[in-house]
């Protein structure tokens, strides 16, 4: 991702940065661009406003007006933010910024346009007629769990032990139980996850492994693919859900912009700014 650090914002509190209104520029993005560009509107932050382009030669940051105030990822700013991205999608390759990013003028932006001016171009060429897809897969834990009880050789001999000792409400036992089950769970997933990785690295140009969220998701993936080949992305994804059934819930989601596909750190150094 690529993040734009505006200058220091005064430290006070929203409702006094609200209170005082002072203008800034949200920015959703950068694209390439010399001729100005007009997106229609967006809610973002609550107010109604003109989503334009801020230029520096041919390349533009994608902005709209906005009280200078750290905005709270509600679901109607976060909606707002992506309403505007997916508009730019339709018909420019955008890097995208950092949800809240707020600058305060749009000579501000232009600075750090033309300060990062060459990584930009390059980024841009490199994302150019690529998009984002999002691979969520989860399982049902407790009935993996029972699974590998029936079936996993040692598993089942050493909790069939158990029962027959009547040594199930025994502390040490059942720590025993709990961390061979940890770790036949944990070589499962990772045979389930490479297997997709497999059936997906041919129709793809490059793959991110996320954090899972919770125990029941084994995979949290993103996957950048050519603009042109999304249908056969998709068609493989469709070919690997189906062959783990009810086994495996896939939560597929996309296109993006390139999210995790961009990491540029860009700091605005403009001291004395109050």
């Amino acid at each position: 991702m690529l993040d734009l650090v505006p200058p220091p914002v005064p430290a006070s509190a929203e409702s006094a940065s609200r209170g005082q209104q002072q203008e800034g520029r949200y920015v959703y993005g950068v694209i390439e661009s010399r001729a100005p560009v007009n997106f229609g509107r967006s809610s973002i932050g609550g107010v109604n406003e003109d989503v334009y382009s801020v230029h520096y030669g041919d390349i533009a940051a994608v902005v709209s007006r906005t009280p200078v105030f750290i905005f709270d990822p509600t679901r109607d700013n976060a909606l707002a933010h992506e309403h505007v991205i997916e508009l730019v999608m339709k018909n420019y390759t955008i890097i995208p910024m950092s949800f809240g990013t707020v600058f305060r003028t749009d000579e501000d932006i232009r600075e750090v346009l033309k300060s990062i001016y060459t990584s930009l171009k390059d980024v841009l060429k490199q994302m150019t007629g690529k998009l984002e897809f999002g691979l969520k897969v989860n399982w049902d834990r407790d009935r993996i769990i029972e699974e590998l009880q029936r079936e996993h050789e040692e598993i089942h001999r050493f909790h069939q032990e158990l029962t027959r000792k009547h040594l199930q409400s025994t502390y040490f036992a059942r720590m025993q139980l709990g961390r061979m089950i940890d770790k036949a769970l944990a070589e499962l997933a990772a045979s389930y996850v490479r297997e997709i990785y497999d059936g997906l690295r041919s129709v793809s140009v490059a793959s991110r492994d996320n954090k899972p969220i919770g125990d029941k998701m084994i995979m949290n993936a993103a996957f950048l693919i050519q603009k042109a080949r999304e249908s056969e992305f998709d068609a493989a994804v469709n070919r690997v859900a189906q062959k783990y059934g009810e086994r495996l819930n896939f939560k597929y989601t996309g296109p993006w912009p390139p999210y995790n596909f961009v990491n540029i750190r860009l700091k605005l150094e403009r001291g004395g700014q109050g």
